[in-house]
């Protein structure tokens, strides 16, 4: 671990006890509880040692510097649960010291819950600050100059506050940086280790290296520097991907998908069907005449848009949505490719133009969930003409039929969303959506539903 995450984590682990600590005495002092000091300290200790327990197996305190804050509130909603827990299978020793437990652990939890959430997400937006400003960071050093190499500089760019900063690039073949800091081959390794200051190297080389990997190995170990790997799984991307070691010998398990067990399955549909049940209930039947009202008054035609698309298996489906263009716009462009909505597209209609930049459009679709052919969360489905244009340029693009579509998903929480005209667009759209599939969890979902509704508070720039 370096010296910047080591520090990052401690200064976690302070704020936490400090929060703790001030949950506890408040809900102390409203059940105006008697106890001696020492007694006071003791349970106070108690309290602490009992989260950071539950904190290591929820693994609350791993770096998460890369993952939006919807994970990390998942996270620790899960930590708290776990907290609650633990600290009531110890209650016998509270209670040995005549605490009015039950109304102590109500008030805390009340007061604990929101603490926490609130002072990690101020810490965390803190810790972007001081990246930004370049006072709190990791250098990289990346070793090889595949499109791996690269696909990484560009991420760790784009999104600064991961707080990693590559200082140059090492390969044989120096023409082959595109135009990157080069530093030098790879046989001058130690010199560059040992010439600058380095927390991370990064290696990106074809596995057809391995010498050399080996001999990048050893040299990092020597100086005790970190060392991450970029794999290239893409040819095992319709199969989850586990490396374990067996013995010595580290070997690749390729196993079935979450989602094809059974009690999975059912599990997300309980979750879709009490999900669309609640919006509809508590949002929908009244947002949803109002939505309907305006879009039959701001333009003529039907209320709803039907389009078929391709659902889970390429069966294909009906998906509903609020009407949001004129009725004579064209689907298909003069080139005969599918015609995609772009930014200030003028077949949206004023009021259409809102209902796509809120995701309002998209609301009927919890019909689809009702029904089964739709998620809540999932990739989103295709046009049909767009998949046909897709299948046969971007690779394993058919993979994400594997599960239901949703009305929302890991692309388009992550900023892959509307059009994809871009070159490479809707490869990195697929990317996401295929790691969805191999990754599920229903915490993952709940993270994704969390960051949905974040983005809709926010705004979503590439809503058009």
């Amino acid at each position: 671990m370096s010296k910047v995450v080591n520090k990052y984590r401690n200064i976690r682990f302070l704020i936490d006890v400090i929060t703790i600590s001030g949950a506890f005495i408040s809900a102390y002092w409203m059940n105006s509880s008697k106890v001696t000091f020492v007694e006071f300290l003791l349970i106070l200790s108690i309290f602490i040692f009992t989260w950071f327990i539950a904190a290591y197996f929820s693994s609350i305190y791993g770096d998460r510097r890369s993952k939006k804050f919807s994970e990390e509130f998942v996270y620790i909603f899960y930590t708290i649960l776990l907290y609650a827990i633990l600290l009531s299978s110890v209650s016998f020793f509270i209670n040995f010291l005549y605490l009015n437990t039950g109304q102590l652990f109500y008030t805390y939890f009340i007061i604990l819950l929101p603490a926490i959430i609130v002072v990690k997400y101020i810490f965390r937006k803190y810790i972007h600050s001081i990246i930004y400003k370049g006072s709190l960071f990791e250098t990289v050093l990346i070793i090889g100059s595949t499109p791996s190499a690269f696909d990484y500089i560009e991420t760790i760019n784009k999104f600064y506050y991961y707080g990693y900063r590559c200082i140059g690039i090492i390969d044989d073949v120096a023409s082959e940086t595109k135009g990157l800091n080069y530093l030098g081959k790879i046989s001058d390794l130690k010199m560059i280790l040992n010439d600058n200051e380095i927390d991370e190297v990064v290696i990106a080389l074809p596995y057809a290296q391995s010498q050399e990997i080996q001999y990048i190995m050893e040299v990092c170990d020597f100086v005790n520097i970190n060392i991450k790997i970029l794999p290239d799984f893409t040819q095992y991307a319709s199969a989850s991907i586990q490396v374990n070691n067996v013995g010595l010998v580290p070997v690749m398990n390729v196993m079935a998908l979450s989602l094809d067990k059974t009690e999975n399955k059912l599990l997300k549909r309980l979750v879709d069907v009490f999900g669309a049940l609640l919006f509809l209930f508590l949002i929908g039947f009244w947002l949803l005449p109002i939505i309907a009202l305006l879009v039959k008054i701001g333009s003529k035609g039907p209320i709803f848009f039907k389009q078929e698309r391709w659902g889970l298996n390429n069966q294909r489906i009906i998906c509903y949505k609020f009407r949001s263009m004129n009725i004579e716009s064209d689907s298909i462009n003069d080139h005969g490719a599918y015609n995609q909505a772009i930014k200030d597209d003028k077949r949206v209609t004023t009021i259409g133009r809102f209902l796509r930049k809120n995701n309002f459009d998209e609301l009927p679709q919890f019909w689809n969930v009702l029904i089964g052919n739709m998620s809540i969360v999932g990739p989103r489905p295709h046009p049909i003409q767009l998949n046909l244009e897709s299948m046969h340029s971007v690779d394993n693009y058919m993979l994400r039929h594997m599960v239901l579509p949703g009305i929302t998903g890991w692309a388009q929480v992550n900023g892959f969303r509307g059009a994809t005209t871009e070159p490479g667009s809707m490869q990195k759209r697929i990317n996401y959506d295929l790691y969805y599939i191999h990754n599920w969890t229903i915490w993952l979902d709940f993270q994704i539903i969390l960051q949905t509704v974040i983005n809709f508070f926010r705004g979503d720039q590439n809503a058009y």
